[in-house]
């Protein structure tokens, strides 16, 4: 395809919200062009065969309840374009060293009756959280607007008061057994926060609401799927597709009113620099970046032997015990340590959707969090804490790939030391993304926008970001 010398917008990188944005600059009738470095569009939304043939893996995003429940993917319709959904029949499990497990199902009922003597307590807390979620959505799913906190101040303030309270807080004041606690602890410990870290019930918070009103599915055929989708969905629009492209420099590109990146604040300071003021430039290079990512592919010979049959129902599985236990690993890697047992996320996708490996076999997909750039090796680590809760698990590996920090930062720019988030995202770093600005999209040049997880509401598969940098550019260049 022939690149134009001008366009009404153009994107730079092709992931999630890069997509995002184009998208919603085409429908609102501007022609748009993306470009995207690596040879296939996806950013951290790939799938691929990285252990042996047949076995396909997803690279980075694995599980996808943001892009189910996001506002902007729900208006796409993306299942006209092939994009299917596969629910497993609880979105999580949880296993302790007793051989049970605590399951996060759809039903909240459910969920409760498994935890015992805190059944009542979590359906107090959920049950409203539920019931309200379109409108903390509408106030929280974006940048921080008065608006939607204003016409909602009841549900969006309980929410925001829990919210901002650390996990070990959240747990302490409303659950009394190891079940409740633990289950809490693995889902808030997505924030790639210590637990001890005010903000961090806000992962744990917004993750389980969201999976007791569309689960944690995962696309049949590979994460691969939802940026095909996507892709169709842009070029039916009239917008245009170009990989293979590396833009180095602002002025390498075409014309342009607006010009969007999905890339990492220090990205943008070294392609786009020399047009932006030097005090902005200095405020994106103290942007920081948050612990790194350390993962490993499994080929297996057949289905985990998990010890807890209810580990059998979920896609994803949380391995770390008790809190005390994954809130150690996590307070260890803010510490620069790597932990003795990590607290593993794991996903067996190929459980659910048999496209994912031949027949019989099993893909796994499991990583631990370490300390941002660190170059030990933690496989052995994390198959001892997949064997703990599944003995005989090593006896099943045919093949297995490793991804350190430091090849996540080779495979995509935006993850600067490993960072899968792109930056922290604590209480400093929430709704400043990057750097404190009115409108965080914008740049000092008028035609220059950032549309990457480095904007609020930061990492996951939901497109927001694009979307809200996409309206940006439409207030401000159009």
């Amino acid at each position: 395809m022939s690149i134009r010398s001008s366009y009404d917008a153009v994107i730079v990188g092709a992931g999630p919200n890069g997509l995002a944005a184009a998208i919603t600059l085409a429908r609102a009738g501007h022609s748009v062009l993306v470009l995207e470095a690596d040879e296939t569009p996806g950013g951290g939304c790939r799938s691929k065969e990285l252990t042996l043939p047949g076995f396909l893996h997803d690279v980075c995003s694995a599980v996808h309840p943001f892009a189910v429940s996001s506002p902007f993917f729900r208006r796409l319709s993306l299942e006209q374009y092939g994009l299917e959904w596969i629910e497993s029949p609880a979105a999580l499990a949880h296993p302790l060293d007793d051989g049970s497990a605590m399951l996060l199902e759809r039903s909240l009922a459910a969920t409760a009756a498994t935890l015992d003597e805190d059944a009542d307590a979590y359906r107090r807390i959920w049950n409203p959280l539920v019931s309200h979620w379109p409108q903390i959505e509408q106030a929280f799913l974006g940048p921080l607007r008065l608006s939607p906190l204003l016409s909602h101040p009841i549900a969006t303030g309980q929410f925001g008061l829990q919210a901002l309270l650390s996990a070990r807080q959240f747990t302490d004041l409303h659950f009394r057994g190891t079940r409740a606690k633990a289950l809490f602890a693995g889902i808030a410990a997505h924030s790639l926060l210590p637990l001890e870290q005010v903000t961090s019930a806000a992962a744990g918070l917004v993750l389980s609401t969201i999976a007791h009103i569309v689960g944690w599915p995962i696309p049949r055929g590979g994460s691969q799927e939802i940026i095909r989708a996507l892709a169709a969905y842009l070029r039916s629009l009239g917008g245009e597709l170009v990989t293979g492209v590396e833009v180095k420099d602002v002025g390498e590109l075409p014309q342009a009113r607006a010009i969007l990146f999905d890339v990492s604040p220090r990205q943008l300071v070294r392609i786009a620099g020399k047009r932006l003021p030097p005090a902005y430039c200095r405020s994106l290079e103290r942007f920081r970046y948050g612990p790194g990512a350390f993962k490993v592919d499994f080929a297996l010979d057949g289905p985990i032997p998990w010890q807890a049959e209810e580990c059998k129902r979920a896609v994803t599985v949380h391995l770390g015990g008790t809190l005390p236990e994954i809130a150690l690993s996590e307070r260890q890697v803010a510490q620069g340590i790597h932990p003795e047992r990590p607290y593993v996320l794991l996903a067996q996708q190929s459980l659910f959707d048999p496209s994912r490996a031949p027949a019989g076999k099993q893909t796994v997909w499991a990583y631990c969090h370490v300390p941002n750039g660190s170059s030990f090796s933690m496989t052995e680590r994390i198959e001892a804490q997949i064997e703990r809760f599944a003995p005989g698990f090593r006896e099943r590996i045919l093949h297995k790939q490793v991804m350190g920090p430091l090849q996540f930062a080779a495979y995509n720019a935006n993850y600067v030391g490993g960072d899968i988030n792109t930056g922290m995202q604590d209480i400093w770093q929430l709704f400043t993304r990057p750097t404190p600005r009115l409108d965080p999209y914008t740049t000092p040049a008028r035609d220059i926008y950032i549309c990457s997880s480095a904007t609020p509401p930061g990492g996951g598969v939901h497109g927001m970001c694009g979307y809200f940098a996409a309206q940006a550019a439409l207030r401000r260049a159009f």
